[in-house]
């Protein structure tokens, strides 16, 4: 029986990842012609079809069965990667390159403080990095070209999870704001403000509406269509008086406010909200024992 070889693969996931013969080509560092008759006879050897010949388009087109060897592909791949980095993991953990996803609103506020960490606790390890919305991480972990990920709980995907830290909410208003006379404010105080949040995809969205006890979606339409991009551009809108928001405190310990006229109060105990940092990878990853140890140093940035 004809088996594939790992090359064949890796044109084969390439291709369907960049949707373009030369891009696929460039990332697997490898000629467009090389990767095409790679795939060529792939396709011969399987005596199947993987692309659709012919197409009125230049854009690569998989048939049904293409896309199926695509999702094989990446699954074993991902197993002869196990392989080789079950004997590293056992010869040196935590050591050679391990590529980390993180999401917005966590990267620019904990990294500063974990990356030195990190260098300290395990000099052979060479961190990259990659910072994007939970979803699209999640969908690289899954495909190979994420390692581990630092992201928010919840968060739905195939990965196991291990929660590190709690990172709670302050309440961000304008300098002079009635709700500043409280020494904390309970979340139901809330209802009757302008709650500003950040833009659908971000997982901080969801956690800030379910702590202020928003409907799902809220903001979406009409006068609060507006929403922000980023952490730092919700801190200017409150300063702005537009409204109020939450803000994680790690982004607040990280500077996300900086001088802006901004007042920052907890939430009222005992049900103070926020939310959950956590370590994902792929389940039964050959380093899930590395990653485990990664926690505690994670923790320990958080505060």
């Amino acid at each position: 029986m004809f088996l594939p070889s790992p090359q064949q693969l890796r044109y084969l996931v390439a291709l369907a990842e960049q949707g373009h013969f030369g891009r696929a080509a460039t990332a697997c560092a490898v000629t467009q012609s090389t990767l095409s008759a790679g795939l060529i006879a792939l396709e011969r050897q399987l005596d199947a079809a993987i692309l659709e010949r012919g197409a009125p388009t230049k854009r690569p087109i998989f048939t049904p069965l293409g896309l199926e060897l695509v999702a094989r592909a990446r699954t074993a791949l991902a197993a002869l990667e196990a392989v080789a980095e079950t004997a590293a993991a056992s010869r040196d953990p935590l050591s050679g390159p391990l590529r980390l996803g993180v999401i917005p609103t966590i990267g620019p506020f904990l990294l500063p403080r974990l990356m030195p960490a990190l260098r300290q606790a395990f000099p052979r390890l060479r961190l990259w990095l990659r910072e994007d919305l939970t979803e699209r991480l999640v969908a690289g972990l899954d495909a190979g070209r994420l390692d581990l990920l630092l992201l928010a709980l919840p968060a739905e995907g195939p990965m196991e999870t291990l929660p590190v830290a709690e990172d709670p909410f302050l309440l961000a208003l304008p300098r002079g704001h009635h709700l500043a006379a409280s020494a904390a404010v309970p979340a139901c105080a809330l209802a009757g403000e302008r709650v500003l949040l950040l833009e659908d995809g971000h997982c901080l969205r969801g956690h800030a509406e379910a702590a202020c006890g928003l409907p799902r979606g809220m903001g979406t339409t009409g006068e609060d269509a507006f929403a922000a991009t980023s952490l730092h551009t919700l801190v200017q809108m409150v300063a702005g008086g537009l409204g109020v928001t939450l803000l994680p405190r790690l982004a607040v310990q990280g500077g996300v406010v900086g001088d802006a006229p901004v007042e920052l109060r907890p939430l009222e105990a005992p049900a103070t909200p926020g939310r959950m940092l956590a370590l994902a990878w792929r389940p039964k990853s050959a380093r899930a024992a590395e990653f485990r140890g990664l926690a505690q140093a994670v923790g320990a940035a958080v505060g």
